[in-house]
């Protein structure tokens, strides 16, 4: 038995030295993509023939009201290590609001079994010990991927520590039942996740250089507090956005540029405003110049324009369309106890 588990070992180290010498020229932030790549293989395996199916078959036989009931039940033990974590940050807001949820919750939720607390406008919060580290400028470290608990970074590893003596359910007494609610957490997570899983399966060409950017970008994003704008495109000093509602060429009721040429016209507050004909405070009326020709920054539809059969009066002009800003992306980190 010795022998075999020996020559267990030294194949399992072999695979791992094999695969780290596969990638030539790794990247910056991930220096340690063959033995990632090595761990992620194992991870999917894992899920593909024992994780996966046992969720599926909770899905099956267990009524949503109830798997609802679960998610809630483990989301309240969540909102503990928020609170703590973001205490721990100073952030003392969103440290009592997340108090003000447990409470809510445990009360009037039945023990957390209903989220009452997002009924009553309460936030809920995502943060952990790898946040907080983050938080007071440790930096993220190589991109890293744990057996069983997936993608992380060596500053996100290390708080999964922060974490396990955070979690309530660390000291649950006996301890067969506290490891029992971690498995049925994990179940309950996986189960979510089945819908996000085949979307990956079906869509990313590289599941893991998609799990590993989805994932930095995502902690990137929570590390500052959901503040994305940094990250919008940039378009050059004194260039317009990108106009998504200009209409077609030739259509009645574009604006006619005072120079002759064609070039983008950023919109005024005039043409978004809608119209309102019966309205006591209708809309101000453009000026015109000679020829009725429109003034700059103005646009004035031309002489016996109509509106097309079926639109609505209060409709925006052109129907106007402001790309939102982007956010981040959940990756998926099947078994991450939060």
């Amino acid at each position: 038995m010795t022998t075999r588990m020996r020559a267990m070992t030294v194949g399992v180290a072999m695979l791992a030295l094999t695969a780290c010498s596969t990638v030539q020229t790794p990247s910056k932030d991930d220096p340690w993509e063959g033995f990632n790549r090595t761990i992620y293989t194992f991870n999917d395996k894992v899920d593909q023939y024992a994780l996966k199916p046992v969720a599926q078959g909770y899905v099956k036989v267990t009524p949503q009201p109830v798997r609802d009931s679960v998610t809630n039940f483990f989301a309240n033990i969540g909102d503990v290590y928020n609170a703590a974590n973001n205490f721990l940050q100073l952030k003392i807001a969103d440290g009592v609001e997340d108090i003000m949820r447990i409470v809510i919750n445990t009360v009037f939720g039945v023990g957390g079994l209903f989220d009452v607390a997002t009924l009553a406008k309460l936030p809920k919060h995502d943060q952990d010990f790898g946040l907080t580290l983050g938080h007071y400028g440790v930096p993220s470290g190589p991109y890293l991927v744990l057996p069983l608990f997936g993608p992380s970074t060596v500053r996100d590893g290390v708080g999964l520590l922060g974490n396990y003596f955070i979690n309530p359910l660390t000291y649950v007494d006996p301890a067969a039942l506290s490891w029992g609610l971690y498995g049925l957490n994990v179940v309950s997570t996986r189960a979510n996740l089945l819908g996000a899983s085949n979307l990956l399966e079906g869509a990313a060409i590289d599941k893991y250089s998609f799990v590993r950017n989805a994932y930095l970008q995502r902690r990137q994003y929570q590390l500052s507090d959901g503040h994305a704008s940094n990250n919008l495109p940039d378009y050059g000093e004194g260039a317009p956005p990108p106009n998504y509602g200009e209409p077609e060429e030739g259509a009645a009721g574009a604006a006619v540029p005072a120079s002759g040429t064609a070039r983008a016209a950023a919109p005024t507050a005039a043409s978004m405003a809608p119209a309102y004909p019966n309205s006591a405070n209708p809309a101000p009326a453009t000026q015109e110049g000679p020829a009725g020709a429109s003034a700059p920054g103005t646009s004035a539809p031309a002489s016996g324009a109509t509106a097309p059969a079926g639109a609505s009066e209060t409709a925006m002009p052109g129907e106007q369309y402001v790309p939102p800003a982007r956010i981040g992306i959940g990756a998926p980190g099947l078994l991450r106890l939060h």
